[in-house]
């Protein structure tokens, strides 16, 4: 099993590993550890590189594979299992997407804590998004309501933790999933819980800031009508 580097820390940006197996079919390595996120939960994969040997490998693409991670490498030939390997993340990719995430669960706890909606669906881009709430209806003034809110939250400056929990614990946690379906798979021992303090307590295997002071100003840009019960708000992160 990989050990993932960046559920405990998402601001390590280098970090040194073993080859521990190769993928030819994908072009992929797998390491003992690994600071690079595989993607999941609205969150795209990180990008970087791996200096293998003295060759500098583009990081193409990161995605898990039956409790590894496989590192989709642009360049020839595969290392050698064994070697070492020196990751850098690609920051001025990955802390956008941090500062987006946490935005998402702003948004998420706001709704929650003030209208009681549940998440329907989401999707992330650096420094963009969107997330389905189980609302009747939307209507200008709400979004600016909520949009006020979020802001609220965002410049209460409020810590941000990680902790990782037996599976049992974690569920003794009110409101944990705050999604319509719960997506923990039922083999998973350990859940990571990501709290906004104050605000919002989830399961989330993302990376985020420590802040909510990070973030940045978050503007609501549009809202759609995706069903009877599922509202989408769209929203920026400014720069």
């Amino acid at each position: 099993m990989t050990d993932l580097l960046f559920q405990t820390d998402s601001y390590l940006t280098t970090f040194e590993a073993r080859v521990t197996g190769i993928d030819e079919t994908t072009h992929a390595v797998i390491l003992d550890r690994t600071a690079f996120y595989p993607g999941g939960g609205g969150q795209a994969c990180d990008r970087g590189t791996l200096t293998i040997d003295g060759i500098v490998y583009p990081v193409n693409r990161v995605a898990k594979s039956a409790g590894e991670v496989l590192h989709v490498l642009g360049a020839d030939p595969l290392p050698r299992p064994g070697a070492t390997a020196v990751g850098q993340i690609d920051w001025a990719y990955r802390y956008p997407l941090m500062r987006t995430h946490t935005a998402m669960h702003i948004l998420c706890g706001v709704v929650w804590r003030d209208y009681g909606a549940f998440v329907t669906g989401g999707a992330m881009e650096p420094l963009q998004g969107r997330m389905d709430f189980e609302f009747e209806t939307m209507r200008q003034d709400l979004v600016r309501e909520i949009e006020q809110r979020i802001n609220a939250e965002v410049a209460a400056a409020r810590e941000v933790r990680v902790r990782i929990l037996p599976r049992a614990e974690a569920f003794q946690i009110p409101d944990l999933i705050r999604t319509k379906i719960n997506l923990l798979p039922e083999g998973i021992t350990e859940v990571r819980t990501v709290e906004i303090v104050g605000l919002d307590l989830q399961a989330d295997g993302g990376t985020h800031v420590r802040n909510t002071s990070e973030v940045g100003h978050l503007r609501v840009v549009d809202y759609k009508s995706k069903g009877k019960i599922n509202k989408r708000i769209y929203f920026e992160v400014d720069e």
